[in-house]
């Protein structure tokens, strides 16, 4: 039976079991406007509707045009369609992801001391020390405590007490960023509180570890290697003299040797706020409150420093679990944090969708502030320091960044109208990059989500074959003929990285240094020796499209935006999430009739969804008897 003809009441002990509770006395509504109505709820309002919407719903005068029109401004909405991409795009960075940057991170070994107390001492691997029995290692050596400190892990040895005199000179006391909100005041007061800071910066959290000195006292502030505890925002490259490396019998750690960059630029300048220099300089350190690295409660790999959200949902009063988290952790969280905030203000501002990939206006919060202020550079330099990058290039200009916003908080989201000259939209962002790491990966997913369309491969058999160049080799061209160029877009960002290669410093074929017979780990970092002469090198990635090198991520955006597919795949993907199935053939009218309307709209999300939500096609979704979509179900 149809339930355009049910009776009334009938209708309604249906529409209670699908989770309303109309009121009697209105004018009589069916149960498929009961059906409609819910999802709309659930769609524009992220829930379903109350008893007193449904009443005025079966109001003959209820206006269902404005009520929508009413919702497609709210967050609920905005975090609907937001849902979509994520699901496309799958933004949050997977938990195997960890960048090695020894420039951010902070370990720490526990000394004894000479009242039988112990102290943490924090440090970072690899750092460039004057004293040769500490270089590149932890500031304290056997001598001094009677242990010996591997990289990671316990040290080993029998501990003996540290005179105060021998930790003074190697180690300085500081009042670090994630306990102090004031960090950078002259005396540092506003210590962390959870009583209070829990509701002033939720999610900014240290791990209890962090928070609490061995003998229970709370941590007023933390002892760091002298190194370390600089400030200084330009060091000088560090030369020993030293050119093989080697472990003496009171170390684990090997004692660094020069690198040739180092023996032949010493006292060059570099950024403290790169890598390299914490590998190059010994004058470099973490900067004020430490400001440049994060936190770490032991020697392991990827130590705990923080307390954040997990995914099990716990009740309405607390919605999700939350548990210690790792330094990585850490970034990972808030840059899929930024990308979900920068997709929900696109939509709820109702701002053209091509900004999403092309877009420089961003918005970030503390902890990404922090990140892009003081960390973003962290990946900068490696080999690049042979070609004269010593100071980082980024993606997010760092100028932007308002000097307010401290680590601490979470919740002060604010608008960066122009994130500098690189940047362009999601394809920029860390969350992006790093879920993404690989060129091909970066470009097939965005001609997948964006234009709808795949690649797929002939059917031949594959053959073996020396030909470096996919889009000629048999059995590859089909799909890389169309690939590669694609991923040249991305030539310059790093892969697994957000490091960028400015052309200044990374001609797209290298002529001085590199070429064919360049076989040394410098230009093989960045030169494709596969698409290399006797007279230069290719940048990865670039061997098909120098054009599309130089154009960059803002060139790729571009690329999908203007591409005559662009406008129907978003209505494709949009309308197929709401209808809740594929578009067909049955569909080739009002797809074309939604593209027109998004298009003459200026790209703005409201109308198409405005336009989807009042189609019959909508209303008949949400008209299926519980055995018609349960048979539908694979």
């Amino acid at each position: 039976m149809g339930t355009r003809g049910i009776s009334r009441s009938l209708a309604i002990a249906l529409a209670v079991c699908v989770g309303f509770a109309p009121k009697l006395g209105h004018a009589a509504r069916v149960l498929a406007d009961y059906r409609f109505f819910r999802a709309l709820s659930v769609d524009l309002q992220g829930r379903i509707p109350s008893v007193d919407e449904v009443a005025a719903f079966e109001d003959p005068k209820f206006d269902t045009d404005g009520w929508i029109d009413a919702r497609l401004s709210g967050t609920a909405y905005a975090e609907r369609v937001r849902q979509i991409y994520m699901d496309l795009l799958r933004l949050e960075v997977p938990t195997t992801f960890f960048v090695g940057r020894s420039m951010t991170v902070l370990r720490r070994q526990e000394i004894l001391r000479v009242d039988g107390s112990t102290s943490y001492v924090y440090f970072r691997n690899g750092q460039r020390r004057q004293n040769v029995a500490t270089d590149g290692a932890f500031c304290l050596t056997q001598a001094d405590t009677g242990q010996m400190f591997p990289r990671t892990g316990a040290p080993t040895g029998t501990a003996k007490a540290v005179t105060d005199a021998v930790l003074n000179a190697a180690t300085v006391l500081v009042k670090p960023w994630w306990l102090y909100r004031d960090y950078a005041a002259t005396s540092p007061s506003d210590r962390y509180d959870a009583a209070t800071w829990a509701t002033k910066y939720p999610l900014f959290r240290p791990t209890d570890t962090l928070l609490v000195e061995k003998n229970g006292h709370p941590t007023t502030s933390v002892r760091i290697c002298k190194e370390e505890g600089q400030t200084a925002a330009n060091g000088t490259v560090f030369k020993t003299g030293r050119t093989t490396t080697t472990t003496p019998v009171d170390r684990l750690v090997p004692l660094p040797g020069d690198s040739v960059f180092a023996a032949y630029n010493p006292g060059k300048v570099i950024a403290c706020g790169s890598d390299s220099a914490a590998l190059s300089a010994a004058d470099c350190g973490c900067g004020q409150g430490l400001e440049r690295c994060l936190p770490g409660n032991s020697n392991t790999f990827d130590p705990f420093a923080f307390v954040l959200p997990t995914r099990s949902p716990l009740g309405m009063d607390l919605p999700f679990d939350a548990t210690t988290s790792t330094q990585a952790q850490w970034d990972r969280f808030w840059w899929s944090e930024e990308a979900k905030h920068f997709i929900d203000k696109v939509v709820e501002e109702d701002r053209d969708f091509r900004d999403l990939l092309t877009g420089k206006e961003g918005w970030i919060n503390g902890p990404l502030a922090h990140f892009y202020r003081s960390m973003q550079g962290s990946t900068c330099c490696d080999y690049g320091v042979y070609f004269g990058l010593t100071q980082p290039v980024n993606l997010f200009d760092t100028s932007a960044v308002p000097n307010d916003l401290q680590p601490q908080d979470t919740v002060s989201w604010r608008p960066i109208a122009d994130r500098g000259t690189l940047a362009s939209g999601i394809l920029t962002m860390p969350a992006f990059l790093t879920k993404y790491g690989s060129r091909r990966a970066r470009a097939h997913v965005l001609y997948n989500a964006f234009l709808c369309r795949q690649f797929v491969a002939e059917t031949l058999e594959l053959t073996p074959s020396t030909e470096p160049d996919l889009t000629k080799r048999s059995g590859c061209a089909t799909c890389h003929s169309t690939l590669e160029p694609l991923s040249a877009y991305f030539a310059r960002v790093r892969e697994s990285d957000w490091m960028y290669l400015p052309e200044s410093n990374f001609p797209t074929v290298e002529k001085s240094q590199c070429n064919r017979t360049s076989t040394n780990g410098v230009c093989r970092a960045f030169y494709d020796p596969a698409f290399s002469s006797d007279a230069g090198a290719t940048l990865y990635g670039g061997y098909t499209s120098a054009e599309n090198v130089a154009a960059g991520p803002k060139g790729m955006g571009e690329y999908v935006v203007n591409h005559p597919d662009y406008a129907a795949c978003v209505v494709s993907q949009v309308a197929s999430s709401f209808l809740g199935r594929p578009l067909n053939d049955d569909d080739r009218g009002r797809k074309e009739t939604w593209t027109n309307d998004l298009v003459s709209a200026g790209f703005r999300m409201k109308s198409l969804v405005r336009s989807i939500v009042k189609s019959d096609a909508y209303r008949t979704a949400n008209n299926l008897s519980s055995a018609e979509w349960r048979a539908e179900t694979p």
